[in-house]
C-alpha cells in the first residue's frame, strides 16, 4: 500500500467526523478521496461513495433515533420520490452517458471528468449553502410540523437524481428543505436527514451491484473507517460549536470544488 493510499484511508475517518457534527458534507469529501487519492474511476467511485456514505448515515441516524430526533412522516415524504430518482439513476441513466460526452473541434470531454466537473460545480453550491448564514436556521423553531408535500416531493426527486449522479448524499439540499418546507427544527432536521441519506444512498447502491464488480474487502474497510468517524464527530458535536463548523467546512469546501475544477480542466488539456 502507497502512502497516498494509506492518507486516503485515514482521510475516510473524517468523511464519519463530517457527518457526525454537522449531519452532512461527507460525499463531498468521499468522491475526491476516492479518485485521487484511492486510483479509483469516477463512475465506480460515484458508487463506492453511495455505499459508504449510506451506511455511516445509517448508523449515525440510530443516535437521533433513540433521541425520537427523527420525523418519520417528513422522511417518508420527501424520501419515496428520492429513491425512486436514485435507483433508476443508477440503474439505466448513469451506464447510458456516452463516452466522451462531448467533443467539439480538438475538445473532447470524457464521461470522467464530466463526472469529476458536475461534482464540483456541486461543491461550490453546497459551499455556498454553508457560508451563508441561514436565519431560517436559528429563529424560533415551529411546534408543529407543516408540509408543502408538492415541493417537498419535487426537491426529493431532484436529489435523488443529483445523488445517483455524483454519489453525493446531498445532505445540504435536504436540510434546508426539511427546515423551510416541513418546517422541522434544526437538530431534527440533521437527524432525518440522515435517515433519508442512509435510505436512498443503499438504495442507489443496489442499482449498481449488476453493473460493476465491487472490491468489497477494500469498501468494507474504508466504510469501517468513516463509521469510526461518526462516532468521532458525534462526541465532538457536543462541544463545537455547529455553525462555526459549518462555515469553516465550507470554506474548505469551496478552495477544493475549484481546484477540481482547475485540475480536470488541465489534465483534460493535455489528452
Amino acid at each position: 500500500m502507497t502512502t497516498i493510499q494509506l492518507i486516503g484511508f485515514f482521510s475516510s475517518i473524517f468523511i464519519g467526523v463530517s457527518l457526525g457534527l454537522i449531519g452532512g458534507g461527507g460525499s463531498i469529501l468521499t468522491l475526491p478521496v476516492l479518485v485521487y487519492l484511492m486510483g479509483i474511476s469516477p463512475v465506480i467511485s460515484t458508487a463506492y461513495s453511495l455505499f459508504v456514505v449510506g451506511t455511516t448515515s445509517l448508523v449515525g441516524s440510530v443516535n437521533y433515533m433513540r433521541k425520537e430526533q427523527i420525523n418519520y412522516r417528513a422522511a417518508f415524504v420527501f424520501a419515496l420520490p428520492s429513491f425512486l430518482a436514485v435507483f433508476l439513476t443508477r440503474k439505466y441513466l448513469v451506464p447510458a452517458l456516452p463516452d466522451p460526452v462531448l467533443t467539439m473541434g480538438t475538445f473532447t470531454l470524457s464521461r470522467n471528468v464530466a463526472i469529476m466537473l458536475f461534482f464540483a460545480l456541486v461543491m461550490l453550491a453546497a459551499s455556498i449553502s454553508m457560508i451563508r448564514d441561514k436565519k431560517s436556521e436559528t429563529g424560533n423553531e415551529p411546534n408543529s410540523v407543516q408540509f408543502n408535500l408538492p415541493l417537498i416531493a419535487l426537491e426529493g426527486a431532484l436529489v435523488g437524481t443529483l445523488t445517483g449522479i455524483v454519489g453525493a448524499g446531498g445532505g445540504f439540499l435536504i436540510i434546508p428543505a426539511l427546515v423551510l418546507l416541513a418546517r422541522l427544527p434544526m437538530k431534527m432536521a440533521v437527524g432525518t436527514s440522515l435517515l433519508i441519506i442512509a435510505a436512498k444512498s443503499l438504495i442507489g447502491f443496489l442499482g449498481d451491484l449488476s453493473n460493476m464488480h465491487v472490491d468489497w474487502p477494500f469498501l468494507l474497510e474504508f466504510t469501517a473507517l468513516s463509521v469510526v468517524g461518526i462516532f468521532v464527530g458525534s462526541y465532538l458535536s457536543r462541544y463545537v460549536p455547529g455553525q462555526k463548523l459549518k462555515k469553516a467546512f465550507g470554506w474548505f469546501v469551496l478552495i477544493m470544488g475549484v481546484y477540481i475544477i482547475a485540475k480536470e480542466l488541465v489534465s483534460n488539456s493535455f489528452h
